[in-house]
């Protein structure tokens, strides 16, 4: 029972993460019909850059604090890729709007590829140590179950964002106006909606919340480098599917069974394949997942509610 008590916090960590960069792919597609494969890249460079910004606030700042120079690099981490986001939709996707459903998508890989490889350039090929800036020591939270203050933390901010999200989607003009836009780009032009700011806006924002994941990710790993976007984010596409792409709330709840059904199922893979499998194996429950949903119920478990559209 412990076992299984511990892996589920575990998997509801990791899927707390998934399920802020399943926001940001499942916003875009909610109003575009794009699945931004570079979504995961931004995650990535949102990482390097709060972990350049430690590193130059510790030598030149020393006496910020531990917590102020994290707070201060994530802050800097997410404007730059609000400023990414913002880049990428109006040089690579915007004239691509009314172009085949291929050209976009080939257009995303491509800009994975430079994201990458403009990292790799800038920080190189090898692994970073990410500054644990906050405590790490274990709590014993039930007997035989532990979660650190880091781990605590990702939750907490996690669900503060989602919740943030949908009042904003839900309850704010510019989420009356991003539902108008996903509904119909035309009509909402025609009734006032400038639709070029509003989905400038979603990238901004799904770019804000992927940088605040792969702070979460290096955190909580303890490292950063130029690819260490690309597995997160095909697991938070395969969690935007599992809960229905285009559902803001298919997507946390995708990313949260995502995580946990990755987390048991790696502590138990090496009994239920009698040894033949080990936990080092678990990425492979995440694409498990995503056949079977495409093929079983390819609108995701909570549906799709975005309209079809010419």
């Amino acid at each position: 029972m412990e076992t299984l008590l511990q892996q589920i916090v575990n998997g509801l960590v990791v899927g707390s993460m998934y399920a802020l960069i399943a926001l940001g792919y499942t916003m875009v597609y909610g109003i575009l019909g794009l699945i931004n494969f570079a979504h995961g890249d931004v995650l990535m460079i949102g990482a390097l850059v709060a972990l350049e910004a430690i590193r130059l606030l510790q030598i030149y700042a020393p006496e910020l604090g531990l917590v102020p120079t994290l707070l201060a690099g994530l802050s800097i981490s997410v404007v730059v890729c609000m400023i990414l986001g913002y880049t990428i939709e109006r040089t690579a996707y915007r004239r691509l709007r009314n172009a085949p459903r291929l050209a976009p998508l080939i257009t995303a890989i491509g800009v994975s590829f430079l994201l990458q490889t403009l990292a790799m350039i800038i920080w190189g090929r090898n692994y970073h140590s990410f500054p644990q800036l906050l405590s790490t020591a274990p709590l014993e939270a039930i007997p035989g179950v532990f979660i650190t203050p880091v781990q605590i933390t990702i939750l907490v901010v996690s669900a503060t964002l989602m919740v943030a999200l949908v009042v904003l989607v839900n309850k704010t003009r510019l989420g009356r106006a991003m539902r108008a836009t996903a509904e119909n780009h035309k009509v909402a032009s025609l009734m006032g909606v400038d639709t070029n700011k509003i989905i400038a806006a979603t990238f901004i924002i799904g770019s804000a919340l992927a940088a605040v994941a792969g702070v979460m990710f290096s955190s909580n790993y303890g490292t950063a480098h130029y690819a260490m976007g690309f597995l997160p984010g095909l697991k938070a596409f395969t969690a935007a599917v599992l809960g229905g792409i285009g559902n803001l709330g298919g997507a946390m709840l995708g990313g949260l069974l995502l995580g946990l059904v990755e987390s048991i199922g790696g502590g138990y893979i090496e009994d239920l394949s009698f040894g033949f499998f080990n936990s080092s194996y678990q990425d492979i429950f995440a694409f498990i997942i995503l056949g079977v949903v495409l093929i079983f119920r390819p609108t995701g478990l909570l549906g799709e509610r975005v309209a079809d559209r010419a």
